[in-house]
């Protein structure tokens, strides 16, 4: 791995902080971070949607951001349900995350789909500038207990 993992939980155990490094190395740690603070406090959000949405997330921070400066994982627990950021160092907006283009993906190629997959699978999601680059994120809500898979 390029550099340590920084974690961080707040007493309130409501969210969590991870500095991860700035390589592909960072999609399975994002999405074990995610993974653990959603059953450390059985979170009724759907853990496997939130592990592929924060994967596309982390995974278009690496590819499409130059450098080698850490990327930022924050993930908090809501009443409502979860919302996950990953902050990058470019301000530059993402792609077609809030403006979805006008054509579908080419059902060839391999790339093209982590957007439209966030936008379709998320409650909501956007993106903000930050002092340092940007925080894209979504939201996810909490799953009622009876349609929980067992």
């Amino acid at each position: 791995m390029n550099g340590p993992i920084l974690q961080e939980r707040p007493a309130s155990s409501a969210s969590w902080r991870a500095a991860l490094p700035h390589s592909a190395a960072a999609v399975p740690v994002a999405r074990a971070l995610v993974r653990t603070a959603l059953a450390e406090l059985e979170h009724g959000a759907d853990s496997d949607t939130a592990e592929l949405l924060t994967a596309e997330l982390v995974a278009n921070a690496v590819e499409h951001t130059a450098g080698d400066a850490p990327i930022e994982l924050v993930v908090e627990l809501l009443p409502s349900g979860c919302r996950v950021e990953v902050h990058d160092p470019d301000p530059a907006p993402p792609g077609d995350l809030t403006t979805p283009s006008l054509g579908s993906p080419d059902p060839w190629q391999e790339h093209g789909r982590g957007l439209l997959l966030i936008r379709a699978l998320s409650s909501s999601c956007g993106h903000r500038a930050t002092g340092s680059g940007k925080a894209v994120w979504f939201r996810l809500p909490t799953v009622p207990p009876q349609r929980r898979a067992v």
